[in-house]
């Protein structure tokens, strides 16, 4: 492999990455149902971009991978988890991560024909994607013992987190007030 593609293999899968964490963090904002500093629109636009721009660059991750010949992938073993014959769990980890965004990404495609609770459901399954992602980045990569990419890792994991913790928060407290007024 040249060390252009692994380069670009490398910064495709880190992009991805935090393109992904990203969108969760936008849609966990969005649905946290509080106020936002964009109009809602624009904070609905800007979540679909990223998600998409998640998507072409998982894919420009795992086509950089195939040219690999050090580790060589097949087109197999980048779509079906678990059959790759280097680091099968934490290979197997991101394409099932990446699997399943594809499922998240049909089903939005399909969001005006679909039932409102099936479509929200499927659309939960972002955090198991988001949680995949983040396990397959720090088990699988060869950048998973370099303190740079910990700390870009660990600050995604931070905003996440408070993404969450703010939406939990606004459930249980909108909870608590709905209860107080009743």
């Amino acid at each position: 492999m040249s060390p252009t593609t692994w380069y670009a293999a490398r910064a495709a899968g880190i992009v991805a990455y935090l393109l992904l964490s990203g969108s969760v963090v936008l849609g966990a904002s969005m649905s946290s149902k509080g106020r936002l500093a964009w109009p809602r629109f624009a904070v609905e636009e800007a979540h679909r971009y990223v998600a998409l721009l998640t998507g072409a660059f998982i894919a420009l991750h795992g086509g950089s991978l195939l040219l690999d010949r050090v580790v060589p992938y097949s087109l197999v073993q980048v779509t079906v988890p678990f059959t790759s014959s280097f680091r099968p769990l934490e290979v197997g980890l991101g394409v099932v991560a990446a699997d399943l965004l594809a499922a998240v990404a049909i089903t939005n495609a399909l969001r005006a024909r679909l039932p409102y609770a099936f479509w929200r459901r499927v659309h939960y399954a972002t955090i198991l994607v988001w949680l995949g992602a983040t396990v397959h980045a720090v088990s699988s990569g060869t950048d998973r013992h370099d303190l740079w990419f910990l700390v870009i890792v660990g600050m995604a994991v931070g905003l996440v987190a408070l993404a969450f913790a703010n939406r939990l928060g606004r459930v249980v407290s909108g909870e608590t007030t709905a209860r107080a007024a009743a």
